[in-house]
Order: structure tokens, then C-alpha cells, then sequence
């Protein structure tokens, strides 16, 4: 069993520690990187002043591209379904007439 590992995060200004498990670490990390450098996008683009909103439109722009992300393959899905039964019937089609 591997010990956890504690580390602090700086998110908006502010220092938040946490225990983890050491894989989570780098993970973690760029993902604290990622939302302080939006932070600070929405920051200088917009009179934003406080940081709560500031980090609610972060969580708005990550989360938008999760569900988009999810919506993208539902489709590339349902297309590879279709162009697998399209193959099927050609499949079928050319099976019984020979």
C-alpha cells in the first residue's frame, strides 16, 4: 500500500493542501496549473473582480468541454454504428446471392 502524500495546490490566489495518493499528483497539478492560468484569462478579458465568479466561469469552460467531449463520441459512435450495419447488409446482400 503506497502512503499518501500531501501537497498543497495554489488555485486563484489561494493555497489549498491536500492528502493524496503520489499517482494522483502530477494529474493534479496540471489540472490546478490549468485552471489558474483560465482564472487568470477571465481575469485580464473581463472586469471580473471577484473570485468566485471568476472560478464558476472556469468550472463553466471545463466542465462545457466534458460534455462536449461526451456529445462528440455519442456521435462518432452512433456513426460507426451505422456504417457498420451498412457493411453488415452489403455483407448479407453478397453472402445469399452467391
Amino acid at each position: 500500500m503506497q502512503e499518501k502524500l500531501k501537497i498543497k495546490l495554489s488555485i486563484a490566489d489561494r493555497v489549498y493542501p491536500l492528502t493524496i495518493d503520489p499517482k494522483q499528483e502530477e494529474g493534479l497539478r496540471k489540472a490546478a496549473k490549468n485552471i489558474d492560468n483560465l482564472a487568470k484569462k477571465f481575469e485580464q478579458n473581463y472586469a471580473v473582480r471577484d473570485k468566485q465568479d471568476v472560478l464558476a466561469m472556469c468550472a463553466l469552460q471545463f466542465a462545457s468541454k466534458i460534455e462536449q467531449s461526451g456529445i462528440n463520441e455519442s456521435e462518432n459512435v452512433k456513426d460507426a454504428q451505422e456504417r457498420l450495419q451498412h457493411l453488415d447488409e452489403l455483407l448479407r446482400t453478397k453472402l445469399t446471392s452467391e
